[in-house]
This record gives structure tokens, C-alpha cells and sequence, in this order.
């Protein structure tokens, strides 16, 4: 399984190569090279274990999702070494990491100075990590002779097993139909827009994979003159936060099914209460004369009293906070306290089960919110069986049980990791940010880390750590530390 990943990595480098020679921009034999070793070495673990078993059960499952996206990390970083556009090796496997995990934070300082075909390959890394390695791996698994029901369990362990096809290869292929689909389609739409056409395909992968990655320096802030971008990728932020189940029925022309599901209300009503009062009080509380000049690019860039300039980075900054995606039009760490406050909260709701964000996601808060509401009805009847519904189906206390566990192990790790981002010399607004941001794979957080700041002030053992709270909050948590348990080890209880 390593050596087929490997393989598939280094093909995308080629994609990559291919682009750095259109572009004449010096990186094309360290791109080529890298995917070159990539592939041999892929090869040669092929080779290696050609006459082992294949056979791939669910404790299996999880150390090839973990692995494997150990394994990507690490070839993906060749490219930037080879081309010596990031020498260290620390902060290579920092951005690749973020790249596959969809976190989006990056350690460089003048994006625009790195050359095109390694921008497409960092773009890249996002849209392949978006909607998982694994799944597309098991929609072709089987010409290995390998089962992929295990992998998806491993790769998608949240509470929702709605399926698009009995077959779990078919689903996979659906929804990567679906993301390829999305994708082009908001590329096209950039294009027609008033963006380059490497621009729109770059930005469009990293939408859709709610990765935020940008060709610019300013990230979307560049095109802070150009509403209707803005607007377009503000729109897809919202589809790629969407269960891709929902965007399978709508496709279908099932909209019925997208009204009634509870999380997509939820989801859509929170998108839309929250940007109203980040509107309202960025139009009626936000000086731009208070915003230092350094700032001013993508501080705040509406004109004071513009109320569609508020509107828009207002919606903009909570679609891209909620779903993780991590694109900035504006610094919201500026915008007042009470904003600070708000989105600092953001970071921990995260978009729908289903879809390519990061985060607690909506249908654990709804879970745990119903639970706690019939907490109130059980006190009163004791005897009374009264179980959570979503859906107007019965939620099993077992899934109950698990969301419970989630979200405490989730807040616990948020806890260390801030711990540990001040032990190493972070400030405390930093370091809960860093830690809140890493592990919900959203990418811009506060302080030294603001979106107009990187993460390359993190000294070398924060970005490692950093690395390891984007990998534990991409597979949902329970799939790395479970190999941390002495119990996975033991064979006979498999």
C-alpha cells in the first residue's frame, strides 16, 4: 500500500514538472527528480512485498491511513528540497504537511517569489489531501485484489455511514466525480472572472479541498478590488463544507433530501446569523483609521461606511474560519475584541461530516447539544427511555458515547497543545491559537500566527508539533492514537 501511494505522488510531481516547464521557472528537473525517487522507491516496496497476502482488516486499515499520510508527507517534501525553494527540511514537511491535511499554513515569507511549478505542486498537496489519499485509492483497489471497506472506516470515522453506492469503490468514485466536478467548474468560473488561469486553477484546488493555500502573498486579499472573485470562492468555500452526500443528491436533482437534513440547516443558518453580526459590527464599529499602516492591505480593506465591502469580508472570514478553508480577504484578528473572540470560537465548529473540513464538525455539536437538552427530560423521568434523534432517526447511545469522547479527547488535546506551543516561548494568545488552528486545520490563528503572519516564527520543535496537531485533527484523532494503545498490538484481540 506505501509503495502504491508513493507511486501515486510521484505521478501528480509529474503534472507538477509539466507545469514548471510551460513556465520556464527554473524547478523543473528538482520536480521531475523528486518524482522520479518517488516512484522507484514506490516500485521497490511494490516489488518487495509482491508475494505477501493482501489482506487488509480494520486494525490494518488505520495504520495504512496514518502511515500513508506519513509516507505522502515525507515524498512530497522532495520537491522543495530539490529545488531548494525550501532548503530546510523541517519546514519542507511542514508545508507539505499542512498541504495534505488541508490546514493551509505555511512557513513562506514571499509566496509570489516561489516558482509556478512548485506553487501548483503546494496546491496540489491540498487537493489530493482534501477529499483523502485513501479514498481514492480504495476506487481502485480492486485491481489489486484488495478490499477498501476497511480503509474507509479508517479514513472517514465520524458519525455519519450514509453511502452513495452499496459498493464502497463506487462511492468513492462518485464523490471524486463530484470534487473533480466542483473543481473545474469554479476554476472556469475564476477564469471568466477576471483571474489567470493559474491563479484559478490553484485557488480552485485549494477551495475545494477547504486547504487555503494561495499564489499570492495577500492570499484573496490580492483581489480585494474584484468583488465577484471573492464571491465565487466565498460560494464554493460553502459547497466543499457540505456533506459531498448532499452535493450527490443535488446532482440527482434530490433537493428535498438537502432541506431535511438537520446539520445542512444547522450548517447554513450559522453561516448566515454569524455573518450578519460580523457585518453589522465591522459596519458600525470598525475604524479604518485605527488600522495600522503595515496592516491596511488585508487589515481592512473596505472604505469606511461601504456596506457591501462589510457584508462580503464579513462573509467571507466566517465561511473560511467555519469551513476550515483558511483563505483571508481581511485580518479578523483586528476587527474588534468581541470579533476576536468570535472567531477564535469558529475554530472549533468546523463544516459538516462528509465533507473535506477539519474541525469538531456541526453534527457532534448537534448531538451533543440534543443529549444535553434531554439530559434536562431524563432528570425529570428517570425511568423514561428517551433517546437523541437527528434526522427524525434514533441516534444508538454508543455513537452518543463516542461523539462524548471525541470532543473531550478533541478540547484536551487543544489544551496540551497550547500548553506545549508556551513551553516552547509563545506568547498565551499565540499559542492557543497555533494550537486551535493546527488541530482544526484552519491555518490563519492569532497573535504571532495572524493572517498576516506565518507560521514560520515557530521555532523548529512547534513546527514539528504543530505538524503532528494538523495529522491527528485531519484523521479525526482516534485513527493515530489508537496506534498509541497498547490494545491495537495485541493480535489476538482483532
Amino acid at each position: 500500500m506505501m509503495g502504491f501511494l508513493l507511486i501515486f505522488n510521484g505521478l501528480f510531481m509529474f503534472i507538477s514538472g509539466i507545469i514548471s516547464t510551460i513556465y520556464k521557472d527554473g524547478a523543473t528537473i528538482g520536480i521531475f527528480t523528486a518524482g522520479v525517487i518517488t516512484i522507484i522507491i514506490g516500485l521497490l516496496f511494490r516489488f518487495v512485498t509482491k508475494g505477501f497476502k493482501k489482506e487488509i482488516k480494520k486494525r490494518e486499515g488505520y495504520i495504512v491511513v496514518t502511515l500513508g499520510w506519513i509516507m505522502m508527507s515525507l515524498s512530497g517534501s522532495l520537491p522543495y528540497l530539490f529545488t531548494a525553494a525550501i532548503p530546510s527540511f523541517t519546514n519542507a514537511f511542514f508545508e507539505t504537511m499542512s498541504g495534505y491535511t488541508t490546514t493551509g499554513a505555511s512557513i513562506l515569507d514571499d509566496i509570489e517569489s516561489i516558482p509556478k511549478g512548485l506553487l501548483f505542486w503546494r496546491s496540489t498537496t491540498h487537493w489530493i489531501g482534501g477529499m483523502g489519499i485513501i479514498v481514492l485509492t480504495i476506487a481502485v483497489l480492486p485491481l489489486l485484489g484488495i478490499g477498501g471497506m476497511q480503509l474507509f472506516a479508517a479514513e472517514a470515522p465520524g458519525p455519519s455511514a450514509d453511502k452513495l453506492h452499496p459498493r464502497i469503490t463506487d462511492t468513492a468514485k462518485r464523490l471524486w466525480y463530484i470534487y473533480f466536478g466542483l473543481t473545474v467548474a469554479e476554476a472556469l468560473l475564476l477564469k471568466l472572472a477576471g483571474m489567470d488561469i493559474f491563479d484559478a486553477i490553484n485557488h480552485a484546488m485549494s477551495t475545494l479541498s477547504t486547504g487555503g493555500f494561495s499564489t499570492k502573498n495577500a492570499s484573496v486579499a490580492y483581489w480585494n478590488s474584484n468583488p465577484m472573485i471573492q464571491y465565487i470562492i466565498t460560494l464554493f468555500m460553502f459547497l466543499a463544507g457540505m456533506n459531498f452526500v448532499l452535493s450527490y443528491y443535488a446532482f440527482k436533482g434530490k433537493f428535498s433530501k438537502i432541506l431535511k437534513d438537520e446539520e445542512f440547516k444547522i450548517y447554513f443558518l450559522n453561516v448566515i446569523g454569524i455573518t450578519i453580526i460580523v457585518t453589522l459590527v465591522v459596519y458600525f464599529r470598525t475604524n479604518v483609521s485605527q488600522v495600522p499602516t503595515q496592516l491596511q492591505v488585508i487589515a481592512h480593506p473596505m472604505v469606511n461606511g461601504a456596506f457591501e465591502s462589510s457584508f462580503r469580508h464579513a462573509i467571507f472570514q466566517v465561511v473560511s474560519v467555519i469551513t476550515t478553508t483558511g483563505f483571508v480577504s481581511a485580518d479578523f484578528t483586528i476587527w474588534t475584541p468581541f470579533l476576536t473572540v468570535l472567531f477564535f470560537i469558529l475554530l472549533f465548529f468546523g463544516a459538516s461530516a462528509g465533507s473535506t473540513a477539519g474541525g469538531v464538525k456541526f453534527v457532534r455539536h448537534i448531538i451533543m447539544i440534543k443529549n444535553g437538552y434531554l439530559e434536562f427530560k431524563r432528570a425529570l423521568h428517570p425511568n423514561a427511555i428517551i433517546p437523541v434523534r437527528l434526522n427524525n432517526k434514533t441516534v444508538s447511545q454508543d455513537i452518543v458515547f463516542n461523539i462524548m469522547g471525541f470532543i473531550i479527547l478533541y478540547l484536551l488535546i487543544f489544551a496540551i497543545g497550547a500548553l506545549i506551543f508556551g513551553f516552547l516561548g509563545l506568547d498565551f494568545v499565540t499559542a492557543i491559537g497555533g494550537s486551535a488552528s493546527s488541530l482544526g486545520n484552519v491555518g490563519p490563528a492569532f497573535g504571532q500566527l495572524s493572517p498576516v503572519n506565518n507560521f514560520n516564527s515557530l521555532p523548529t520543535l512547534g513546527k514539528w508539533w504543530s505538524a503532528f496537531l494538523m495529522l491527528l485533527g485531519r484523521l479525526e484523532l482516534f485513527t493515530v492514537l489508537v496506534l498509541f494503545t497498547p490494545y491495537f498490538w495485541k493480535i489476538n484481540k482483532f
